[in-house]
This record gives structure tokens, sequence and C-alpha cells, in this order.
């Protein structure tokens, strides 16, 4: 569970693995190779026998490509990577160039000495939409494309781990609300309505939720990886690895589900001839394609089934939730007082911090992981969006500066992602302003209430208003979807400048993070989470309404607070939500740490 802070990867990596994956194109009777960060499971965070793009290169970044020929490679990040990139790939053995203007497809298409050259790329990575890209970037460049059997990366990477195997366990419906076979009817009988026989589900975290399981394969999220066939009267299959599978999932799945063994998945699909059988082209690679295809499958690109149901969570779910974030704000609440009595020194590092609140979220006894790496950023790492420190990077918390925590939770009953930002020492006048401008967009939209149909991005421009209004704003979305103990981020709902056609609905929680990074200096970001909900009737009103109640409960730091840039009624929402905070969270804590808190939660 303990978050490592060892630098992996970097130029060593990258000068010893590029030879060796030379040697093997060539032997494979190829000239290149295309890398994307994506693995077989689309998963946000790769287990470490996916990490192909990082042993061919070094770079660690959560997104990113490379195109790797016998004397040149490229290596493709967006901005998030800039510094990292030049720490971690190997001088003069890469370029550099950016993931999203110019991308892999378009510097490919634009090449003019690679006719001919047959270039591999792994067909169980890469998605349809993407290899429509690649396919059409490769013949404007004369290219060759190689559907490789065995990837390139994975036939020279010699040493590479094994593919996990942790069991797949119970979810026990004291926590998710509701049986898998009433999930599966319930789903199937939409399918019947559309005319679907059968759904190709490969999203690990659609198995998990559909089959009421979770894993240890990924890090910070419990899925297990595997893959699925929902079929329209309810019955199902599931292709694990056997070394998944312990004596109780059978008598958990019962004798509607068929537990299949990975190695039968293509076998299977030979079953789906004459069927009409859709698969999500945004969660599934090319190979499902190609191989429902070749079994005579008529095949339909759809959502997968599994993801809206899933993203509207249940009454008990929802109010799983509720416990995990008071839990969790208690875990907090304890983290912010000793940073008060210990973070102003000037001594404590960003991972000091890090370790701390994994300590404190550690001592509930009831935290099952972290739900992600913490984004523990001090003074000018805090303006790097999605910065997390390690041993080379790591700052201490100096006096003037802010300090930026974004942390969660993995607990049974819930997901948690909080983000506070602190003052080390005075924070400056200009600090205090931009802070309650972002304050100002967090409470905007906490208080919005919105008739039923809207989506995500129709509110976006809540958060933004007040930063807009001083010629100011930020380059990341707004909220993302949370899973109940799953992913951190779920769709298909977001709050983003993005266009979105998915309405927001009850049950969805969602994250409410505004923020403001000046270069070089600070970042500020102020982060809890919400879940829709029906709201009270207007009087008047003509429309069914929906609003957000506030999930996570931490205090705000009162000294980057100025209340005379807040209106009245954005002062009422701030001292109520402290009051929230001191009456929910105030019971779990001792008494040193209450009083703490309700001198912090003190009306403005």
């Amino acid at each position: 569970m303990r978050q490592t802070y060892e630098v992996i990867g970097g130029p060593a990596v990258g000068r010893a693995s590029l030879p060796l994956l030379r040697l093997t194109l060539k032997s494979m009777e190829l000239d290149g190779v295309y890398i994307p960060h994506d693995d077989e499971y689309q998963n946000e965070y790769l287990p470490a026998c996916y990490e192909r793009l990082a042993w061919a290169t070094g770079f660690t970044g959560s997104a990113g490509a490379a195109f790797v020929f016998q004397k040149t490679a490229i290596i493709f990040i967006d901005g998030r990577y800039t510094l990292q990139v030049k720490n971690q790939i190997p001088p003069k053995m890469f370029e550099v160039a950016d993931l999203v203007d110019l991308g892999p497809f378009g510097w490919l298409a634009k090449q003019t000495n690679l006719s001919g050259q047959k270039i591999a790329y792994d067909p169980k990575v890469i998605s349809p939409d993407a290899l429509d890209k690649l396919v059409d970037a490769a013949k404007k460049a004369g290219a060759v494309l190689v559907a490789a059997e065995t990837s390139p990366v994975d036939a020279a990477w010699a040493d590479r781990p094994s593919e996990p195997t942790a069991h797949v366990v119970p979810h026990d419906i004291a926590y998710a609300g509701e049986s898998s076979s009433s999930k599966r009817a319930r789903l199937g009988k939409a399918m019947q309505d559309a005319k679907i026989d059968a759904a190709v589900i490969t999203s690990p975290a659609s198995i998990a939720w559909l089959f009421n399981v979770r894993g240890g394969d990924v890090s910070r999220t419990p899925l297990p990886l595997g893959r699925a066939f929902l079929y329209a009267d309810g019955q199902a299959e599931i292709f694990l690895a056997p070394g998944k599978v312990g004596a109780e999932l059978g008598a958990h799945l019962g004798n509607e589900v068929s537990l299949r063994s990975a190695n039968e998945l293509e076998r299977r699909m030979a079953k789906l001839q004459g069927k009409r059988v859709s698969v999500d082209p945004g969660m599934a690679s090319s190979w499902f394609f190609t191989a429902l295809n070749k079994a005579g499958a008529e095949v339909v690109r759809q959502q997968d089934p599994v993801m809206l149901p899933r993203a509207k969570k249940n009454a008990v779910e929802v109010e799983g939730a509720r416990k995990a974030h008071r839990r969790d704000g208690a875990a907090l609440s304890r983290f912010l007082r000793w940073f008060e009595e210990n973070g102003q020194t000037g001594e404590v590092t960003e991972i000091d911090a890090a370790r701390k609140v994994e300590e404190f979220r550690e001592q509930t006894g009831e935290l099952q992981d972290l739900s992600f790496n913490a984004i523990s950023s001090a003074g000018p790492n805090g303006a790097i969006n999605h910065y997390r420190p390690d041993t080379q990077t790591n700052r201490k918390l100096e006096r003037g500066t802010l300090f930026l925590l974004d942390s969660g939770g993995q607990y049974l009953d819930g997901t948690t992602d909080v983000t506070r930002t602190m003052a080390v020492g005075d924070p400056t006048e200009e600090m205090k302003e931009r802070n309650t401008r972002v304050l100002k967009g967090h409470i905007a939209l906490s208080r919005v209430r919105y008739p039923k149909g809207t989506t995500g991005s129709q509110l976006d421009v809540l958060a933004r208003m007040a930063l807009w209004e001083a010629g100011l704003d930020y380059d990341h979305g707004t909220g993302h979807g949370v899973g109940s103990y799953l992913g951190v981020h779920e769709g298909p709902h977001r709050i983003s400048k993005v266009g979105n056609t998915v309405a927001l609905e009850p049950g969805m929680i969602v994250s409410n993070e505004p923020g403001y990074y000046k270069a070089n200096d600070y970042g500020i970001r102020i982060e809890n989470l919400q879940v829709v909900t029906e709201a009270k009737p207007i009087n008047g009103g003509e429309r069914d309404m929906l609003g957000f109640e506030t999930l996570t409960l931490a205090p705000l730091d009162r000294r980057l607070i100025l209340p005379g840039l807040l209106t009245e009624q954005e002062w009422i929402w701030l001292d109520r939500y402290h009051a929230r905070v001191l009456s929910e969270v105030g019971p779990l804590l001792s008494e040193e740490d209450r009083a703490w808190l309700a001198e912090a939660c003190k009306p403005l």
C-alpha cells in the first residue's frame, strides 16, 4: 500500500532498452514500432508488466506514445510532463514532441523518408479509432503497417514482470447495494429492447461492478483483469486467469455465470457467429473487432452497457460514500492539524507530508489502498497540475509559499479524492486573492441548481467565472466521475470545457476542483467530491431540478480567504460547510484534534 517515491525508469532504462528493441526489430524484419502508453485493458494505472513505454524509453508519465526506428526515435508527451521528460529521457536518444498539437499520427503523416518501411503495432493495445488514424498516417508516409502477433517490446523485454494474478474476491452486497443477478437481468432487458444478443465487456471496472467482485491487479484501483460476455437473458461468461480464481468465487457468481479461463476467450468468440454483439470502441482494442468479424458476428459499436449504470450510484453506494468521506475527513483533519504544527518549520518535505497523510488514513483501520499516488507539491511544483514528488524533485515546504495536497483513499464503502491548498508562513495578497477566486468558483458549482438533462460541460463556466473576471483560467477539467470502491476517475460524465453529451443524473459522483497555477511560483486547487441529487422544488418553478450534495468533509485554510471578495451567499455557504465538517467529523476525533477542528471551522 505504501507509496513509492524512488525514480522508476529514467535515462539508464532507456539506454539499456533501446539497443535491445532495435535488435529485436531487426530479427523480426521490421523497421520500426509504434508504442502507446495504453495497455490491453485501457487502465489508468498500469500493472508493471504493461509499462511498455516506460521500459522502452525511461519515461514514466501516465500519457504518451513513441515511435522507435533503427536510427531515430521520438516520444510524444503533453504539457504536464515537460520537465519530467527532460529528467527521464536519455539525452540525444529521443526527440521530444507534443502529444496534443501534433501527436504521433500527425508526425507520421508528415514523414517523407519512410516509404516502404514496415512499422509494427500491437492490435491488443490500440483502439479501432486510433488504428484508423494510424493507418491513414502510414498511408500518407508511404509506410507499411504490420499487426504484430507478439509485440516487439514484449519480445525484447527479457525480464518483463509476470502478469498479476491477485485473487478475484466477492464484493459484499452490503457495499454494492444490488445483486449481480439483478444487475445482469436489468442490463439484459435493455439489451433485448435494443435487439442486442450479447455484449463483450472489456473494462475491468465494468466487470468488477457487474459481477460484484473486486481484485488486486492494478495499483490504486481494486480491479480484476479479465473479460466477460453478457447475454440478453442475463446470463454471462467471465474469463479470468486460473490463478485469480479462489474457492469462494464460483459460489458467489452462481449458476447463471460460466467461469472460464482467459485463454478460452478467442475460442468462445466463435460461438457468437450470427449474433448481434455490442463492443465499446472507446474501451476495447481493435483486436476484439477483428476477432468478432472473423467469427461472423454482427458487430455493433456501442458504449459499454455497464458504464452508465455503474456511474449512477444506488442508495447503498451513496450512503457508503458518505461514511467513507466522514472517515477520510477525520484522517485529513488530523493531517491538517499536524501540518499546522509541523509544516510551517521549513524542514518538512513534500514526501514527508504525503507519507504523513497516508499514515493518518492507515490509522482508520479501514484503508484498503490509496486511490492514487498523492500530488504533494510545494511552491513552484504546485504549478505543475499533476506533479508527484520523487527523490529527485522532492522540495521542502518553505515559508512564504503555498502547499497543494491532492490525495485520496480506497475504502470498501467508497473512494475519496480531495485537494486542499495551505499557506506556509504568511501568504501574499495575490495568493489570497487568487485562492478566493478559486473558492468562489468552487462554491458556485456546489450551490447550483439545474434542470434535468443538463451536462457537466454546461456547468463548467460557473467554476471559472470569478477567475475569468480577473483574466485568469486553468487548463484542466473541473470535474471527473468517481467510482464506488473502484476508479478515482470514472466516466462517462464529467465537468469540463470539452463538450460532453452525458447528462448528470442522480447518484453520479463528480469532483468539483477549480484551480489556478502561476508558473514557477505556486498552484491552488480546491477539490471536494459531490453527488448529484434531486433538488427541492422551487416555488413557481416549471422544471424538475437537480443539485449537488457535498461529500468531502475537511476545513479550508482561512488564511487564504479574502472575506471582502465573497458575497453574502458565499459567506453563508462557507460557514455552513465548516459547521457541517465540525458536526460530522468532530465526533470521530480525539479531544485535542476536535478542539483544533473547532478553531479551524469557526464562522468567517
